[in-house]
């Protein structure tokens, strides 16, 4: 856990493919998330049947390397620990994707324990067992 949505304009696989790991990677090392924890939805907009808006909110100058990231998580970690998060992001996006860092806008959705289920059915934050 967390789901995350990735959406990016003009972006082929291979730079959807580094924004997951980008995001990934520093979820596993700001929230000491299990390497096996992933689960990710990666969008590429073409520009003319899809596609993404941006202005330049709070004076961030944004332009079409915009990359939205919505991340769906269980609630309760401190501020410091999502701010860490967001500047790991960021930091590996550029590094990974060559995103620039003003380019990478991120959501957080939080949300309890029984809003999950991992498949089979079952709630398995907050069963006993999962349903087979």
């Amino acid at each position: 856990m967390p789901l995350v949505r990735i959406d990016a304009l003009g972006t082929a696989v291979d730079r959807l493919d580094a924004l997951g790991r980008a995001v990934h990677d520093a979820w596993v090392e700001t929230m000491g998330a299990p390497p096996d924890d992933r689960f990710q939805v990666l969008v590429g907009h073409d520009g003319t049947t899809s596609t993404v808006r941006y202005d330049d909110y709070l004076g961030v100058h944004r332009d079409d390397g915009v990359v939205y990231i919505a991340i769906t998580m269980r609630s309760g970690r401190p501020p410091a620990q999502k701010k860490a998060l967001y500047r790991r992001i960021a930091q590996l996006a550029h590094e990974y994707a060559g995103t620039e860092p003003r380019n990478v806008f991120i959501t957080v959705t939080e949300n309890a324990p029984i809003d999950w289920s991992f498949g089979y059915g079952a709630a398995q934050y907050v069963d006993d067992a999962p349903a087979r």
